[in-house]
C-alpha cells in the first residue's frame, strides 16, 4: 500500500451542474423539484438569445447561431418562459447558468449579403408585433440593428487550427464552400452590447455563464466583456477544447494563456483526456492519483470536470471521444468521488440519436439514473474533505475523503479485494456484487470486495 497526497491546492467546495442541453425552458421548470432532489446545485441551459425557430423544429446548433441578444426568442422558449424557469430554480436554491455565444452571429449568407443583425425580416417582425416584443425585450432599441458591418472582422475561414491569430480572427466554417459564422470584432459597440446582455441576465437571476467557443475569442475581448463588475458574484467558465494536458500543442497555444491571463474557469479537457486514456485505452489507474501534479488536470478552483460534453455525441469529428456507457459510469464515479472542480453532468433530449445498451436514447433523462444520483449525493456529503490515495494498481484505485468517505474503483476484468482501516462504512452506490464486510485481525478492519468493472462509495457511519 502506497500513500499519496492528492491536494495540490486548497480544496474547494463545489457544485454539481446539470447541463440541460437543448431542453425547452418549460421542461426545466417542470423538473425543477426533481433536479433539486437529485442533488444538483446548478442548471446550465442552452443560449437564451434570439435564434431561428421554425416548425416542426430547428436543430440544436441553431441555438449557437444568434440573431439578436436583446430578445430571448428561440426554439426553447422566450423571455417569459426563461423568467418562469429562473424563478422556479431560484425558489429551490438552484443556481441558473446560461450558455452565451459571443464569438459570432448566425450564418445567414444563403439568404442575404449584408451583416446587419438582426436582419430586416426580424426587425419588421419587431415592428409588426411591437407590444409582444417589447414585453420580451432585455435591453436596447428594437427599431435598429444591434450590429452592422463595422462590428465584424474580415471574412476568411480558419485553415490552420494551430495558428492562434487565425483561430481568434477567422470564421468557424464547414469548409471552403461555407462562408462560415461571421466573427464579431472587439470594438466598443460589441462589448457594450454584450455587457448589457449579461447585466440583463444577471438581473433575471442568472449567476453563471458558459462562454461558448472561448478558444476563438481574443483574451482582450474576454477581459473587456467580463470586467470586475460583470464577473462579481458569478461563476464563469470558457469552452477551450484541447487535445490533452500540459506540453500538448493546443494546451500551450490556447488554454495556458487563458489560464495565466484571466481568472476565469475552463472545461477541464486535460483531465478528460486522462480519464479517456485510463478507461478507454487501457491506461493505468495510477495516472488518476494526482493528475494536477503532472499537468493532466486544471487547478481545483478553475476546473469544470466532465465525462462527456454536448459536442462529443453531436458532432462527427468528436464521436471517437464518446466513452462506452460502462466507462462513462466509472468516470463519473471518479469525478464525483474526487475533490476539486465543478462536475458537469450532461443530459439531452436525443439530439445525437445515439442509443444505450438497452436501445434507448443514451442521455435522455440520464440525470435521473439512481446510481448517478447516489454519486452526486456522495459528492455533496464529502465535498471539501481532503483526498488521500490508499491503494492503487494499473486496474484499481482507492482514495479517502477525510474521515467521511472512501471511493474505490475497479476497471479491471477481475475482482479486487481491498482491506481498509478500521471504521464502519455504508456503501452508497450498492452496485451489484460489491460486498463490504467487517472482520478482526489485530483489531477491527474492513474488507471490500469489488467485482470487475465496478465501484463503491463508502460513507462513514457513527457507532451507536
Amino acid at each position: 500500500m502506497t500513500m499519496h497526497d492528492f491536494a495540490a491546492c486548497q480544496p474547494q467546495a463545489t457544485n454539481v451542474i446539470l447541463h440541460a442541453f437543448d431542453w425547452p425552458y418549460h421542461r426545466v421548470t417542470a423538473h425543477a423539484q426533481a433536479i433539486a432532489d437529485a442533488g444538483f446545485k446548478a442548471v446550465l441551459v442552452s443560449p437564451p438569445m434570439k435564434s431561428l425557430r421554425a416548425s416542426p423544429a430547428t436543430p440544436w446548433w441553431q441555438r449557437y447561431q444568434p440573431q439578436d441578444y436583446r430578445v430571448i426568442d428561440n426554439q426553447l422558449g422566450n423571455t417569459e418562459d426563461f423568467r418562469q424557469m429562473t424563478a422556479s430554480l431560484k425558489a429551490l436554491n438552484l443556481e441558473v447558468y446560461a450558455d452565451v455565444v459571443f464569438n459570432h452571429m448566425a450564418n445567414e449568407s444563403k439568404t442575404r449579403c449584408d451583416l446587419h443583425y438582426p436582419d430586416q425580416t426580424v426587425l419588421r417582425d419587431y415592428q409588426q408585433q411591437a407590444a409582444h416584443y417589447e414585453s420580451l425585450k432585455l435591453f436596447g432599441d428594437l427599431s435598429e440593428p444591434l450590429f452592422t458591418e463595422q462590428d465584424f472582422v474580415s471574412a476568411f475561414p480558419i485553415r490552420d487550427w494551430t495558428d492562434p491569430w487565425q483561430v481568434q480572427h477567422g470564421r468557424i466554417s464547414g469548409g471552403q464552400e461555407d462562408p462560415g459564422l461571421p466573427t464579431l470584432s472587439c470594438n466598443e459597440n460589441v462589448v457594450k452590447a454584450q455587457q448589457a446582455y449579461l447585466r440583463a441576465l444577471k438581473t433575471m437571476g442568472v449567476s453563471g455563464f458558459r462562454i461558448d467557443a472561448a478558444k476563438h475569442m481574443t483574451l482582450t475581448h474576454l477581459k473587456q466583456v467580463w470586467d470586475a463588475e460583470i464577473a462579481d458574484g458569478v461563476h464563469i467558465f470558457g469552452e477551450i477544447i484541447t487535445d490533452g494536458g500540459a506540453t500538448r500543442e493546443e494546451y500551450e497555444l490556447f488554454l495556458k494563456p487563458y489560464l495565466e491571463q484571466t481568472s476565469l474557469g475552463a472545461y477541464d479537457f486535460p483531465l478528460f483526456h486522462a480519464l479517456f486514456k485510463v478507461f478507454e485505452q487501457q491506461g493505468s489507474m495510477a495516472e488518476l492519483i494526482n493528475p494536477y501534479s503532472v499537468g493532466q488536470a486544471l487547478a481545483f478552483d478553475r476546473a469544470i470536470t466532465f465525462a462527456v460534453t454536448h459536442d462529443m455525441p453531436n458532432n462527427d469529428v468528436f464521436l471517437d471521444q464518446v466513452m462506452c456507457e460502462e466507462n462513462e459510469q466509472l468516470a463519473y464515479c471518479y469525478l464525483l468521488g474526487r475533490d476539486g472542480g465543478s462536475p458537469l453532468i450532461y443530459a439531452d433530449l436525443d439530439t445525437s440519436g445515439l442509443s444505450n445498451q438497452a436501445g434507448r436514447p443514451r442521455w435522455v433523462d440520464s440525470w435521473q439514473n439512481p446510481l448517478l444520483q447516489r454519486m452526486i449525493h456522495f459528492h455533496n456529503q464529502v465535498h471539501g474533505q481532503p483526498m488521500q490515495c490508499l491503494e492503487y494498481s494499473d486496474s484499481h484505485l482507492v482514495f479517502s475523503r477525510g474521515e467521511q468517505g472512501v471511493v474505490a474503483i475497479n476497471k479491471g476484468q477481475r475482482e479486487q479485494v481491498i482491506t481498509l482501516p478500521t471504521g464502519k462504512y455504508t456503501d452508497w452506490l450498492a452496485m451489484p456484487g460489491v460486498v463490504v464486510e467487517s472482520f478482526e485481525k489485530a483489531g477491527p478492519q474492513l474488507q471490500l470486495r469489488l467485482p470487475a468493472r465496478s465501484g463503491a462509495m463508502l460513507i462513514a457511519t457513527k457507532n451507536k
